[in-house]
């Protein structure tokens, strides 16, 4: 992420109001751009179209396919997400970017097949889905999977608002194509958004292949064993995997969930108030986007250019001291401007509900999703932290834990009975969090020495 760094800290350099309001903006934009916009996109086409342009019922199954293509297509892409990004960084760091591309070709090229491969199957088993609707689910899936590991590459690129711009034109473009063009049911929305997905994925395609130049179509380097981080393939699926875990254990409960169209199954009851909740977390993923990637990021880089470099160990410790520093800094602005948001969503949280004409009986599951969101926020910093200093096994532990407790714990609330919906993924969380810190303090400490024995091996 060093890009985006680089270009926000350029923006703090003016030392203004304007120029703070600026970088939280950018922060906020590439952190959440793609999910929110996608977010709002969808809620304006159901709550705009719904029993109007379309049947109540076709925006239903419309809105539960597309919540699957996207958890689908993140634990997918996860699998190559952290690998490909680690690969990437060296190949900068090497002065190497004519052989980012053709990795990033490559990856796609594996990522496709394994969408290909578990998207075919689902829809292979689907015995009441249109064959048309069944090919533009089948392509949303696998342009969905390379869209999200081509958001990757964007970091190291200047024009952070021509590729917002270029977001909310597609995004803006599917809204005013659902709610204009003749109504084909289910299959027009489908391939409404499928054509949309394909314009942001090949645009994103376009800028990168244009930023970075190359000698060769495609290569599968990113594989090669002597060069690349295999535990960061289980970190990544692990993640995604975990984030959704709780989801699909409401959807796929009988107690919890309902069929809507074939094989895919819904949880009003769970799905509505955690759809609202993660919109929550923009301010703190836009204070992590500018903290982690300028304040930490800078510590961190001079740290180790000492250590690469030789300088004395007081030096060496007092620049330790600042990462950590930097990083305690980091973690309590996320968590008091998170807490701060946390605080205020749920004190508006009822006049939230009413404006979208939402039943207050979800209230209080809404609390308790805000709360867990807002702890995910916290995790995902520890988790970036622990990626720049290359503590991968530490991560991977942690992202296992977050997807076994996320699992479990949904088994049980959902046992316990509808006043405990929720708290499985919130409790996940916390646990998450506090052992996360506990194993960075404990990491910091003998930084140094952990740090010589890799440079001597």
């Amino acid at each position: 992420m060093a890009g985006i760094g680089f270009e926000i800290r350029k923006i703090l350099k003016k030392n203004s109001l304007l120029s703070m309001l600026e970088a939280y903006g950018l922060a906020g934009l590439i952190s959440s751009g793609p999910w929110v916009l996608s977010i709002l996109a969808l809620l304006a086409i159901g709550l705009i179209s719904i029993g109007v342009v379309f049947p109540t019922y076709v925006i239903v199954q419309f809105l539960v396919i597309v919540t699957y293509l996207m958890a689908g297509s993140l634990i997918i892409s996860g699998l190559f997400q952290l690998l490909l990004t680690r690969f990437i960084s060296d190949l900068l760091f090497a002065k190497q970017e004519h052989r980012i591309v053709p990795n990033l070709l490559g990856s796609m090229l594996v990522t496709s097949a394994i969408a290909a491969v578990i998207g075919g199957a689902i829809l292979a088993i689907c015995e009441t889905l249109a064959p048309a609707v069944k090919v533009t689910i089948f392509t949303s899936l696998v342009l969905l999977c390379n869209q999200w590991l081509i958001i990757i590459f964007l970091s190291g690129m200047k024009e952070y608002y021509r590729i917002f711009f270029t977001m909310f034109v597609s995004y803006g473009l599917m809204v005013i194509m659902s709610l204009t063009l003749p109504s084909f049911g289910l299959l027009g929305l489908m391939v409404t958004f499928t054509f949309c997905q394909a314009v942001l994925t090949f645009a994103f395609l376009y800028h990168v292949i244009r930023d970075f130049p190359a000698n060769q179509l495609v290569s599968f380097e990113f594989l090669n064993h002597k060069k690349t981080f295999f535990s960061l393939i289980l970190c990544g699926f692990l993640y995604n995997l975990g984030v959704w875990l709780d989801k699909f254990v409401f959807w796929f409960r009988d107690e919890t969930s309902h069929q809507v169209v074939d094989v895919f199954r819904a949880s009003y009851i769970y799905d509505l108030p955690i759809f609202i909740a993660y919109l929550a977390i923009v301010p703190g993923m836009a204070v992590f986007m500018l903290r982690m990637e300028t304040d930490f990021a800078d510590a961190c880089l001079k740290f180790y250019d000492a250590v690469r470099e030789g300088a004395t160990l007081d030096s060496i410790y007092l620049l330790k001291d600042k990462m950590v520093l930097a990083c305690q800094q980091s973690i309590y602005e996320i968590f008091k401007v998170q807490g701060l948001t946390l605080a205020l969503l749920i004190l508006w949280a009822e006049d939230i509900l009413i404006a979208l004409d939402i039943d207050l009986a979800f209230l209080h599951l809404l609390y308790v999703d805000l709360v867990g969101v807002s702890l995910q926020v916290l995790v995902m910093s520890i988790l970036n932290v622990m990626y720049y200093l290359d503590k991968r096994y530490s991560a991977l532990a942690l992202t296992a834990l977050m997807a076994l407790g996320n699992f479990i714990l949904a088994h049980i609330s959902i046992d316990l009975g509808p006043v405990f919906y929720g708290y499985g993924f919130a409790i996940t969380m916390l646990v998450t969090t506090i052992i996360g810190l506990i194993m960075l303090d404990s990491q910091f400490e003998d930084l140094e020495y952990q740090t010589f024995m890799l440079q001597r091996s």
